[in-house]
This record gives structure tokens, C-alpha cells and sequence, in this order.
């Protein structure tokens, strides 16, 4: 077995990997031919499914340390030094793993390393290895280290593994652009940075980490693979800008809707995606949601996803559209009643005004003596300052400004019909069906004159026959003598009169007098009380 052999989570060797990293080492049994041979496979990848990292957990065999021997000196680090028999065999690669090393060691006249192993030691800083240029697999997992740095030299390095250490910040990376592989996950990072310019990296690994958010990964233009496992992460941006992306992998974090992942949806590469271990997961929309707005997705938490799953989530999908597109429309209907009660009130109080002030114009012209006290000096001067006519035209011109089709509003809620403005009583020559018609219990209406609404009622039973309960709201009774405009119906269970609009109601009897007058209806209830 070749020492240090680079393997995936799966345990399979690369080889069978084919997720876009291919590392092969060959080597010859052959005395004169003992030269390891390193090649990083770049060619397109069909990814059946299997994972390059998936935690990045490697096995390395450990049998180079046989032959190594670590030299004490004066300076401050060990000096390493190979048998020659150890250079012969792996010239081009270097395994210290697990030889408690708590400093790098000086490694001199190794300068054609293009492997380095230095897993399970507890190493605090990165030093020691700038003379190694030809470097392409650096191995630093499971040490102590807190920050990134001594390879601004390494611009060949390729693989860099630096997973389960103490690194807070993505830093000094700027000289690494040829970098494939960067393994950062089990550190305490907080934010993804620092990475902008590595536009060939494939696969970057920042699983359990203290990460709350992704973002700024514009310029990874040919990662494939982002484990972003076991960390903190609550929205995710600017994924749909990585044209090669492939495989996500956001099982265990603190996503509790589609909405913080949308940009996803955009995403045309992706087609591997996890994200079981979020609350998300736990809606029973999951998984359609999922699938409707990232169709082209192969598998979903591990799992291949499958043609009945697609359709079903198209079902769904079209349902919910559906949904949507009724309850746009019932927001418009909403929001078209609210504007149009409004146009009818402010028409309503329009008139009462404009009413208001030709009453008080005629008053005037009446106590007025011989000369109007208006005139003076032979010219003519508005009793109103700020008015030019001898009505208030500001209000008049708004009334002209109204829009004819929104002066009064007919909307059948249930059993009761709700009239607004005095045009609502058009309706009544309506052609109403007797299935409709005879639903209708109560009669609202609101901003009409209630002497307009006196001349229909003959119409109303005839065309309601069933509406007992009546509704005045806004319809200007000011005196009890209006009342009796109301004997003319055959019935009436119910009489509701608000006080807004309606001055009659401050009269002390009015009820009294509705009582008397409508004797005959064995009216049951007025304005919500029942009578005795």
C-alpha cells in the first residue's frame, strides 16, 4: 500500500471517486524506476453520486516514519533527516503524521516534495516549508493551528487541508490561485471571505464551522462541491452565481424557509442538495417546495430523486399557483371595494358640503338687506375668501373629478346585499336569479340619501322578498317623519340604524316612535336589542 493515499469519506480510493479531483500515484517495483508519480485529473466528472469529501476524512498508512529520524539542534526546530533508502522510495512525498510535532521541522534538500503529511501532531504554526515551491498536497488536519499563513511561496499547491484546527478567519491565501481542494471545515470561522480570487478551486469544505449566513463567493467560477454542514447558517446568497456548482450540502443548520435559500431557484448547475437537519425539513411542503423551483435537482438529502416525485411536486406546484393567482385576485377585489367605499364617502361628503354651503348662501341672501353687504365700491366680492363662485368650486370641481364608475359599489356577502351610493340602487333592476335573490336577508345601504332610498322599496320585496333585517348607515335621517316611509313593506324582523349619518338617532324616543309607527311588524329587534 502506498503511504498517504487519498481517499473519500466513503473509503473509496480516488480512482473510483470521479467527482473532478483524481489523485494518482503510481509507483514502479523497479529499482531504476522508484519515482512516484503525482497527477491531479482535471477532466469532466459524471459524479454518480459518490462524494470527494464529505468531512474530508483521510486514511494515510504511516509506514514512511520507519524511516525518519528528527534531529535536535540548538535552533528553535527539529531538522528532518531521510535515509536514502526512504529518499529513493518516496522522493516526491513526505509523511509525519502522528509524531507529536508541535512546530513544523526545518525540511532542507527536499526541495522536489510535492507531497506533505503532517495529520494528527499538535502544530501551531505554519512555518518551516516556504523552499518547498514544487508543493501541491499540503496536509495540516487535526492540529492547533489559528491562522493561516507560510505559503504565500507554494503558488503550485493544489490541495490544502487544513481541517480541524483553530482557524478563526480565511486569510493569506492570495498567492494559492491553482488551488483545487481547500478543507477548512471543524475550525471556528464566522464568515466566508478571502476566497474571491480562486477561480479554479472545485471542491471547498467549511463544514462545522460557526457560520451564519453565505455569501461573497463571487469568483469561484469553477467550484463544483460546498459542504457547508453542521454550522449556524440561517439565509444563504449568491449561490446562483457560481456557474459550476454541483453538490450543496447545508444538512444541520437553523434554514427554516425557502424563502432564505430562494437564490437556489436560479441555480442551473446544482443538482445534489441536502438540508435535512433544518427545520425546514420538518414542513410538510418540504420536499415540493423543494423539487417545484429546483427541477433539474438529482438528489434531495442523500436521496435520488425519482419521476413520481417530480410529478407530484408539479401537481402541487400548479395548485399552489393556483392558490396564489385566486388570492391576488381576491386582494385586487379587496383593495378595488376599499378604494371605491372611499370615492363613494368622499363623493358623499362632497355633496353634503357643497349642500351645507348653498343653505348657508340662501340664508344670508335672505337676511341681507336691500344692498348686499358683499358689495362694496361697486365690486363684487366672495362672502368666502377663498372662494371665486357663489358655490365653493373647489369642492364642486372635485366632484366632477370623481370617476362615474366608482361612485358606488353592489357586493353580495353571504345573505346580506351591501349598497353603496345612491347608483348601488340600480341594482335592484337587475335580472337577480330566484335562488340568489332569495338568500338575501339584509339590506345594508350606506351613503345614500334615505329619501332616495324610500322610492325603491316597493322594488326591494318584490325582488328580495326574504330580506327582513334593514341597515341604515350614512343615509341622512334626520327626522322621525322619515319613518314612516317604512310601513309600506309587508315585514321587517330587524332595524338597525347607525348614529354615523344619522342625526334622527339623538332624538330620546326615536325607538319609541319606530315602535308605534311600526306596530304592525312585531318588529323583533332595534339596533341589536330585542324588544320586550
Amino acid at each position: 500500500m502506498i503511504p498517504g493515499k487519498y481517499r473519500s469519506v466513503s473509503g473509496r480510493a480516488p480512482n473510483n471517486v470521479n467527482c473532478g479531483l483524481h489523485l494518482v500515484i503510481q509507483t514502479s517495483p523497479l529499482p531504476e524506476k522508484n519515482k512516484v508519480e503525482f497527477r491531479l485529473n482535471k477532466e469532466t466528472a459524471s459524479f454518480p453520486g459518490r462524494l470527494l469529501q464529505h468531512d474530508l476524512e483521510r486514511n494515510y498508512s504511516s509506514r514512511q516514519g520507519d524511516h525518519i529520524n528528527l534531529v535536535s539542534s540548538s535552533a528553535p526546530f527539529p531538522i528532518l533527516q531521510r535515509s536514502s533508502e526512504e529518499k529513493i522510495l518516496y522522493s516526491d512525498r513526505l509523511t509525519l503524521e502522528r509524531q507529536k510535532l508541535t512546530v513544523c521541522p526545518v525540511i532542507d534538500g527536499e526541495e522536489h516534495l510535492r507531497l506533505l503529511n503532517f495529520q494528527h501532531n499538535f502544530i501551531t504554526r505554519i512555518q518551516n516549508i516556504s523552499n518547498l515551491r514544487r508543493l501541491i498536497f499540503l496536509d495540516l488536519y487535526d492540529n492547533q493551528i489559528e491562522e493561516i499563513s507560510g505559503l504565500s511561496t507554494l503558488r503550485s499547491l493544489r490541495v490544502l487541508l487544513l481541517g480541524k484546527n483553530r482557524i478563526k478567519k480565511i486569510s493569506n491565501l492570495e498567492n494559492l490561485k491553482s488551488l483545487d481542494v481547500l478543507d477548512l471545515h471543524g475550525n471556528q470561522i464566522t464568515k466566508i471571505e478571502n476566497v474571491n480570487h480562486l477561480c479554479d478551486l472545485r471542491v471547498l469544505n467549511l463544514a462545522r464551522n460557526l457560520l451564519s449566513h453565505v455569501d461573497n463567493l463571487n469568483g469561484l467560477d469553477s467550484l463544483t462541491e460546498l459542504n457547508l454542514r453542521h454550522n449556524q447558517i440561517t439565509f444563504v446568497r449568491d449561490v446562483d452565481n457560481l456557474p459550476c456548482l454541483q453538490r450543496l450540502f447545508l444538512s444541520f443548520n437553523n434554514i427554516s424557509n425557502f424563502e432564505s435559500v430562494c437564490c437556489l431557484a436560479d441555480s442551473t448547475s446544482l443538482s445534489d442538495i441536502t438540508f435535512d437537519g433544518n427545520p425546514i425539513a420538518q414542513e410538510s411542503w418540504y420536499k415540493h417546495t423543494v423539487l417545484q423551483n429546483m427541477m433539474q435537482l438529482r438528489q434531495l438529502d442523500m436521496k435520488r430523486v425519482t419521476e413520481e416525485e417530480r410529478r407530484m411536486a408539479s401537481v402541487v406546484a400548479k395548485k399552489e399557483e393556483e392558490k396564489k393567482r385566486e388570492s391576488h385576485k381576491q386582494s385586487l377585489l379587496k383593495e378595488k371595494k376599499r378604494l371605491t367605499i372611499n370615492n363613494v364617502a368622499r363623493q358623499w361628503d362632497l355633496q353634503h358640503r357643497v349642500t351645507d354651503i348653498a343653505t348657508n348662501h340662501d340664508r344670508k341672501d335672505s337676511d341681507s338687506p336691500s344692498q348686499d353687504p358683499c358689495l362694496k365700491d361697486g365690486s363684487t366680492t366672495s362672502a368666502f375668501p377663498e372662494e371665486t363662485g357663489s358655490l365653493d368650486s373647489v369642492l364642486t370641481n372635485a366632484l366632477q373629478g370623481l370617476s362615474v364608475t366608482d361612485t358606488h359599489l353592489v357586493e353580495l356577502d353571504g345573505d346580506t346585499l351591501f349598497l353603496y351610493g345612491s347608483g348601488a340602487l340600480e341594482s335592484l333592476d337587475r335580472n337577480w336569479s330566484v335562488q340568489t335573490a332569495g338568500m338575501v336577508t339584509t339590506v345594508s345601504f350606506t351613503f345614500i340619501e334615505f329619501d332616495e332610498i324610500v322610492q325603491v322599496l316597493p322594488k326591494l320585496k318584490m325582488k328580495f322578498p326574504n330580506s327582513l333585517h334593514l341597515k341604515f348607515k350614512e343615509t341622512n335621517l334626520v327626522m322621525l317623519q322619515q319613518f314612516n316611509a317604512l310601513a309600506q313593506l309587508h315585514r321587517i324582523d330587524q332595524l338597525t340604524i347607525d348614529p354615523q349619518g344619522n342625526p334622527v338617532v339623538n332624538f330620546t324616543l326615536w325607538k319609541y316612535y319606530v315602535l308605534f309607527r311600526l306596530s304592525h311588524f312585531n318588529m323583533q329587534k332595534v339596533n341589536g336589542t330585542e324588544v320586550s
